[in-house]
């Protein structure tokens, strides 16, 4: 039986985790045209849980994104 492991030796996972860590404001891009922010509460192998501004968990799957980005609060 094989075990899939969360590969946090990847640059991309190691990025997202720090943002989870300093509770980093981010934008994503979705590959719909959708623009959400909000601080990324989890992530896992395929989704990333985004906390919004109103407290609302919005998970995305991580196909659906086209782009993410720190925003630097003003």
């Amino acid at each position: 039986m094989t075990i899939n492991q969360f590969d946090t030796s990847l640059p991309s996972i190691r990025q997202v985790q720090k943002w989870i860590r300093e509770k980093v404001k981010v934008e994503f891009k979705l590959i719909t045209d959708d623009l959400i922010t909000g601080r990324v509460f989890w992530q896992d192998h395929n989704c990333i849980c985004i906390l919004n501004d109103n407290n609302e968990n919005i998970t995305l799957w991580r196909q659906a994104i086209a782009y993410m980005k720190p925003l630097i609060d003003e």
